[in-house]
């Protein structure tokens, strides 16, 4: 069976049974789930419909799930099992059915549906456990026994195997799990499920969560008891295929035939090769997976876990011989296998071929240079008989090689050698420290957000009404006192509202602000926290008691939620024109849109440069200037996405979305406010650019009277300058006419160093001396540059001709200068320059290197520079003996 056609029977038996198929949630989750960087299990994307914070959209749902996990990476490539990306098959009950239903339909499914010999499955159940004070699971005993399981193979396990928790408090409950005995060939008789031996392979876990941990150990029956099923695509596919790894199934078998086309290698010789093969098929797979859905290679957070993975795969093709560019042929085709289950990968074709081989060519030119160093490394550890190497190896691997930490542990292992992890990371943190130039990060946030989501659940959620006015008469839902937490204001309350024209922090835009009013009294309204589809107001002190469920009037700050606004459109604008000049690979990274400016992040892996800039910011005052119209509806996803509206990575989208389309320009999934013409922005202005982390560039902007303001204080500025140059009426004239007097005052200063290091080469060549037949010039030189210090030596070399050593050193301030030259000839006598140096640059305190006939170096402490010129001389006669 193939792998579409076991989605197909999976995902139609459960809609039969009254489930709604719900599509595969991104790999990067929901912005309001920071617990993790990508979607590591089937359950992720529905933990709020578990933890009763969102409503599901049916009580009972089937799905086929992307994940992606890296726990286990180094095992990628030795079992035959292992995977970074994978998918979930999953089957979900919301307070639904339980234990009774969920069970048979697991053996209907695996006996008829999938036709697995009923003889061969054995199942595992919850044994009991006396801390949790639980005994065996015999609800599931016995649903198990009606289905046709005998006892013999009913295997009960412990909490450490067949009982599921989220977390150390939290939802939980016992879990039954599926193996098929794959028969004597695999293991011993003896052999059972969960001795984490090969006979048994585990297909399908069943969740039954039950109760609710606290942090004392006890256990609460849940008001709503859900089941979580999760059976893995590649693993089902290998059972149903017969073949004896997931690698060998038709979601894989094409990618290692393509590295045996293109290698010229078999995937059976074992060993290295193979290993090599499972890697690059595996990692080239996830690559594009992560990319699609909005990921960019960087040094941080997911971004590193894609570099880390198209790295390592890199240096597996190594192994097998293989030459660049070919990382992007395994891309391509993992788009052919897996394309018409994922269009997103189809639709980002481009973009994924563009960052793989971006990734490809700027790895490429370091790998060869940090292999070596690596292996050097290896050697000299076995040479001295130790079994690590120093932390700052490693970290030079990292910094200068982009060797990422991980992949130079794991070669390291592979040679039995470890490294310093504690070391490692002081060096880093010493790195980050440097980079953040002492900031700092506020706490507290966690104990609020808990605080706001307990509070908001009491009541049922606020109606958001923003959308179509800034004022409402509205009740009070729920008073609370705010924890005393550093983002929570002091004397602050909570407040629930039944309809609220407040708009929540949410999709980069910045919560609106305003008041609450009642009985000749009113309040600041400071914050409006999000919740999904649900919203809390914290407001600040008052003097007068908040009346509880009573009638208030909520109005907005008309003026700074309209300049919100603007740069919101701004900032849609901003993205099309970006997508426009530079292509459709710029996706948005992250964005604030407040009512001041707009920042907006996004993925490309350059500077812009002038004309870019001024194309983009003059784009999107075309758009202003032709006063496009813009318009929002609400319709189901599948719709929005067949008309192209672009979503944003990170965001959770529910199957009704919200699309805003600026007429003939963009459309996006958006729940923000914007204009309803593009004219009401007024003026837009690019206040900056710059790099936001590797791969994604990050824009600062002003639109409106903020841009106004902006080229107001350029003009008086420019004003001034005018003053300054002496030319009121024509600036830009007086600076021309000054340019050209500075151009001409430099001619001369140039003319006139060339002059001065013309004298200085002439008297440092009359001191030369002879040692053995070179010549020699060691001394001080009225220059710090190195650059004029260095062609101060070329000239000296230069004049004095044939076999000749030159060393000078200059000194300013605490700044130490050093350039050693030997010519050719000099060489072949033995005289090194980047020997000298090594000697004289630590008298100085400072380092430095080069080659034998050039070397230079910096140091701190001028006082000692005749002491460093004499070893430098001492070294250049003991060489020249």
């Amino acid at each position: 069976m193939k792998a579409a056609e076991i989605r197909q029977t999976y995902l139609s038996f459960f809609e039969q049974r009254g489930h709604k198929i719900v599509p595969s949630a991104s790999l990067v989750p929901a912005a309001h789930d920071p617990s993790v960087l990508l979607t590591t299990a089937g359950m992720q994307p529905f933990k709020p419909y578990f933890l009763g914070r969102e409503k599901p959209p049916a009580p009972r749902l089937a799905d086929v799930q992307k994940c992606f996990r890296t726990t286990d990476i180094e095992e990628v490539g030795n079992t035959a099992r292992h995977l970074t990306f994978f998918e979930m098959l999953g089957n979900w009950s919301f307070g639904d059915y339980f234990k009774e239903e969920s069970i048979p339909w697991g053996w209907e499914l695996s006996t008829e549906g999938f036709g697995m010999d009923p003889e061969r499955i054995w199942v595992t159940v919850f044994g009991g456990d006396e801390e949790l004070g639980l005994g065996p699971d015999e609800e599931a005993i016995e649903v198990w026994r009606g289905v046709g399981v005998p006892d013999e193979r009913i295997v009960h396990l412990g909490r450490e195997d067949n009982f599921w928790q989220g977390g150390p408090i939290g939802p939980c409950g016992p879990c039954s799990e599926l193996y098929l005995d794959r028969g004597p060939e695999f293991g011993g008789e003896d052999d059972r499920p969960g001795d984490d031996t090969d006979r048994f392979l585990e297909f399908w876990n069943h969740v039954f969560m039950t109760y609710d941990l606290g942090a004392d150990g006890s256990l609460t029956p849940l008001p709503m008891r859900n089941i979580d099923t999760g059976m893995g695509l590649d693993r089902m596919a290998a059972i149903l295929q017969d073949v004896p790894s997931v690698y060998e199934t038709d979601l894989i078998r094409p990618l290692i035939e393509l590295a045996e086309e293109i290698s010229g290698r078999s995937y059976d010789e074992g060993g290295a090769v193979t290993r090599a093969m499972r890697i690059v098929a595996d990692h080239s797979r996830g690559s594009a997976f992560l990319i699609a859905d909005g990921v960019v290679p960087s040094n941080e957070d997911r971004g590193y876990i894609l570099r880390r993975i198209m790295r390592r795969a890199i240096q597996q093709g190594r192994t097998l011989g293989l030459e660049a560019p070919w990382l992007g042929r395994f891309a391509e085709r993992a788009i052919e296998i897996m394309g018409e289950t994922y269009p997103e990968l189809v639709a980002e074709r481009a973009t994924i071929a563009r960052w793989v081989g971006d990734e490809e060519e700027s790895f490429g030119r370091t790998l060869e240079r940090g292999s070596e160093l690596l292996e050097r490394l290896v050697a000299e550890a076995k040479e001295s008989g130790t079994s690590w190497i120093e932390a700052a190896d490693a970290f030079e691997l990292h910094d200068t090689y982009g060797f990422p930490y991980d992949l130079t542990k794991e070669l390291l292992a592979e040679q039995g050698l470890s490294v310093d992890d504690g070391g490692f990371e002081e060096l880093m943190e010493e790195q980050r420290q440097r980079s953040r130039g002492g900031s700092a990060t506020a706490h507290g946030s966690e104990d609020l957000h808990e605080r706001v989501a307990e509070f908001a659940m009491q009541t049922p959620p606020a109606r958001f009404v923003g959308y179509e006015m800034l004022r409402a008469t509205t009740g009070i839902a729920a008073v609370e006192t705010a924890l005393s937490v550093p983002e929570a204001s002091p004397g602050g309350k909570l407040i629930k509202l039944e309809e609220s024209p407040f708009y929540a922090e949410g999709g980069g835009q910045v919560a609106d602000s305003g008041v609450l009013r009642w009985d000749g009294s009113q309040v600041e309204v400071l914050n409006v926290i999000r919740l999904g589809e649900d919203q809390v107001i914290e407001v600040g002190a008052s003097e007068q008691e908040i009346p509880a469920s009573s009638a208030v009037e909520a109005i907005v700050d008309r003026e700074t939620r309209h300049a919100t606004m603007r740069n919101h459109t701004a900032t849609h604008l901003l993205h099309a024109a970006l997508r426009e000049r530079l292509g459709t690979h710029v996706r948005q990274a992250g964005s604030a849109v407040r009512p001041d400016k707009l920042r907006f992040d996004f993925t490309h892996g350059q500077g812009l440069g002038e004309g870019d800039l001024r194309a983009v910011e003059d784009r999107v005052n075309e758009w202003i200037k032709a006063s496009r119209p813009v318009r929002w509806i609400e319709m189901e996803r599948v719709e929005a996405e067949r008309l192209g509206a672009m979503a944003l990575f990170g965001e959770k989208y529910g199957e009704w979305v919200r699309v805003v389309e600026v007429d003939g320009v963009s459309r996006e999934l958006c729940g923000g406010t914007h204009v309803a013409n593009t004219a009401e922005i007024g003026i837009f202005k690019i206040a900056s650019e710059g790099s936001s982390a590797a791969n994604v560039r990050r824009i600062e902007a002003l639109s409106g009277p903020a841009a106004i303001d902006w080229f107001r204080e350029r003009e008086q500025r420019l004003d001034e300058v005018g003053e300054l140059l002496g030319s009121p009426q024509d600036p830009i004239a007086g600076a021309r006419r000054a340019a050209e007097r500075l151009a001409e005052a430099g001619k001369g200063a140039e003319q006139a160093q060339k002059q001065l290091l013309g004298e200085e080469a002439e008297r440092l060549v009359a001191e030369a001396v002879d040692a053995n037949g070179v010549k020699l010039v060691v001394s001080q030189a009225p220059l710090a540059d190195q650059k004029q210090l260095l062609e101060l030596a070329n000239r000296v070399q230069s004049k004095l001709g044939g076999a000749a050593a030159v060393a000078l050193g200059g000194a300013e301030g605490s700044k130490v200068a050093l350039v050693v030259l030997v010519s050719k000839d000099a060489v072949e006598r033995g005289l090194s320059a980047a020997t000298v140096v090594r000697e004289a640059a630590p008298i100085v305190g400072g380092g430095g290197g080069g080659r034998d006939d050039m070397a230079q170096a910096g140091g701190k402490d001028p006082e000692k520079l005749d002491e460093a010129l004499a070893v430098a001389r001492a070294a250049l006669e003991r060489a020249a003996d």
